[in-house]
This record gives C-alpha cells, sequence and structure tokens, in this order.
C-alpha cells in the first residue's frame, strides 16, 4: 500500500473514542482526546493527528508512564490565574480544562492565565488557541517538550520544539491561528517521515559532528541517544537567524516550568537514570485575552480582517498563485476533507488494526 485511503469521520471518532474508553480513559475525556487529535486531521496537520494516536497516547498508558484519568489538583488560584498540577494524566484533557478556565477569567476580568505542570502530550497546540478565538478573545498557548533543539552554535538536544501559538477571532470564515514549531521542523514530522520511508530535508537536523542528517529513523534513534538535534526556527548558526527560533523556544520554555515550577529540558527526556521509560512531567500555559475588553470584538474582528485581507491581495512573488494567512490553508483542507474523510497511511492503518486487537474492540474496520 503506497497511497493513503479515506475512512469517514464518524468511524474514526468512534474507533479513538472507545480504544480510550477501553484503556481507561472517561468518556467525556476520551471525547476530548478523540476531538484534539482529529482537529489535526482536519486541519491537514497529518503528524498530530490518528498517526499518533497509539505510539503517543495508547502505548504511553500500557506502559505506566501516562494516566487514563487525569486528577487535576489546582495549586494556586487567583481571579484572572490559575496553576494547575495535571499528575501525568491526558495532557489534552487538562489543557482544554485549562483554556476553559482561562476564557471564563477572561470573560469576567479581561484577562486570564492558566499554567499546567506535570502533564502530558497535548496534540496541537492550535486546538487551545481555536477555543479562545471561538469565544472572541486572543488565545496564546505554549508547551515545552522532551529535548530536541540545539542552542545556536550548540549540537546539544536542549529545548523541545516548544510551539508558540496565536489565534485571534476575525470576521471571515475562520480564525487567525498561527501554529508552528520554535524548531524548524518538529518530531512529530519526522516520526511520519519515517512511517512513509522519506527522508528528512538537508538542514533540518544537525549531528553531533556539526552536520546535516537525513536518514528519518535514524535521526528518531539518534534525537533519543543525544546524537541529532533539531535545528532552530532560521537555521544552523547566525547567518539565517536561527538565534530567534532558539530564543523564541527559550520563551516557550520559561513559561511552561518556571510560573508553575515544573520540570524543564533535560528533565524531560521522558527517560531515567537507568534508561528505563518514565513520565514527561511536561509544561503548559494557556492565555486568553477578551477583545471585548478592548474596542469590542466586533471592531477587533473588522481590523483583523482587513489586515489579513490586505496581506492576501498584495502583489504576488513571478509564478505564485496566491498568499495565504495562518489558518487559511487549515480552513481549506477541512473543506476538502469534510466529506472525503480522513487520510490514514499503511503504518496508521496498521496501528488501528493493533488496537483493534490489543483492546479486543471487536470494531468492524473499513479497510
Amino acid at each position: 500500500m503506497s497511497e493513503n485511503i479515506y475512512v469517514s469521520w464518524d468511524f474514526i471518532k468512534d474507533f479513538i473514542t472507545s480504544a480510550f474508553i477501553k484503556i481507561g480513559v472517561p468518556k467525556n475525556d476520551a471525547e476530548i482526546c478523540a476531538d484534539v487529535l482529529m482537529e489535526s486531521d482536519r486541519r491537514g496537520i497529518d503528524s498530530h493527528g490518528v498517526n499518533r494516536f497509539k505510539p503517543i497516547y495508547i502505548d504511553r498508558i500500557n506502559k505506566g508512564i501516562q494516566n487514563p484519568v487525569t486528577k487535576i489538583d489546582i495549586l494556586r488560584e487567583t481571579p484572572t490565574t490559575a496553576v494547575f498540577d495535571a499528575n501525568d494524566g491526558m495532557g489534552m484533557v487538562a489543557s482544554h480544562k485549562a483554556m476553559s478556565l482561562a476564557i471564563d477569567k477572561a470573560k469576567k476580568y479581561g484577562m486570564g492565565m492558566v499554567v499546567v505542570r506535570n502533564s502530558t502530550h497535548y496534540g496541537i497546540a492550535g486546538y487551545y488557541a481555536t477555543m479562545a478565538a471561538k469565544a472572541g478573545m486572543i488565545g496564546i498557548t505554549g508547551t515545552n517538550a522532551r529535548p530536541s533543539i540545539a542552542p545556536t552554535f550548540g549540537v546539544e538536544n536542549m529545548l523541545g520544539t516548544n510551539p508558540l501559538t496565536v489565534g485571534f477571532p476575525t470576521d471571515e470564515e475562520f480564525p487567525f491561528v498561527l501554529d508552528c514549531a520554535t524548531s524548524i521542523t518538529q518530531r512529530g514530522k519526522i516520526e511520519y517521515f519515517a512511517k512513509i520511508g522519506k527522508d528528512t530535508p538537508s538542514g533540518m537536523v544537525i549531528g553531533r559532528d556539526g552536520l546535516p542528517k537525513t536518514d528519518s529513523k535514524q535521526i528518531l534513534k539518534d534525537l533519543v541517544n543525544n546524537e541529532a538535534a533539531l535545528s532552530p526556527l532560521g537555521g544552523i548558526g547566525e547567518e539565517l537567524a536561527g538565534y530567534k527560533g532558539y530564543g523564541y523556544a527559550t520563551v516557550v520554555e520559561v513559561l511552561s516550568s518556571a510560573l508553575q515550577a515544573g520540570s524543564f529540558l533535560k528533565m524531560l527526556t521522558g527517560v531515567d537514570e537507568k534508561g528505563n521509560d518514565k513520565p514527561y512531567h511536561l509544561g503548559h500555559f494557556f492565555i486568553a485575552i477578551d477583545t471585548e475588553a478592548f474596542m469590542g470584538v466586533d471592531s477587533f474582528k473588522k481590523t483583523t480582517g482587513e489586515i489579513l485581507r490586505a496581506l492576501r491581495s498584495s502583489t504576488k512573488s513571478p509564478g505564485e498563485k496566491r498568499i495565504y494567512t495562518a489558518g487559511e490553508k487549515e480552513y481549506l483542507s477541512w473543506l476538502e476533507r469534510k466529506d472525503k474523510g480522513v487520510p490514514l497511511n499503511e503504518a496508521c492503518i496498521n496501528d488501528i488494526k493493533t488496537v483493534n486487537k490489543m483492546l479486543d474492540l471487536n470494531k468492524e474496520l473499513p479497510f
């Protein structure tokens, strides 16, 4: 099998939700987890959707390094802020509750910020920024992750891919959502390349010898063994301003750990001193800013929309058909996929077959 096949959204929703429930995730939480994963596929970001369902979530629960039931402790709270401890539960569940609380606080006081510690992978960051945008608010979120990025002039993986994600409501059919890693690429993309047998483009990953690495399967091993690191956004060294990506990754690392007294850098490897798997203890932050508290949500949406339309209508480079703004390609992907279904590659199909058998789900599979 070389080409993707498409399956219905209803099947994927039912399968993922049922699998999470069977492995111990409460029903409401399972539905949140499924929705976050599916949102990635809706947006055409296949590296963070169904492809990661088994290896990132099911396998980690089975290993005992992630808890299916998410027990959230509120360590501190003020009218505009809160600190959560997720106790190694489902990162998507803790994050949904955190952004929901930030939005509620922003409705009352204009701004709200909630931070989380001792969490796990929270899926696509844009999901939470979009939650705020749908509420007429500016949404900002970020998370640290297991070390992958080397600092400028370094070759050791120190920082996570650490997305800095922002969402704005607009007067268009879709919000502005900038959701990208602070590295040129992210580990999930390399995992996707490895699954489909594709090399990683040169320049995205640097080896201990300071030279680019391209073998996707080997890169995944070398990232774990500290023999490779992702290049920060901008590239290797200062010539292409890689220090900017390095700097922004550091900003996210601080906001994902210092406010909540959480883990950071090499503490997030997911491996103990004996080489055994352990919980990742990730940190996240969520900010909601109510646009109504300024000149009103309608005014904000109108101005934002005018800015985006002006950018898209500006002079195009020769040979280019159009200019995009953040969130537009994802919206177009949804228009294409909403009736067509979810694209699955061979590796993902095999994961679904494995989970169906492993958990005795007995689902009738459409492939």
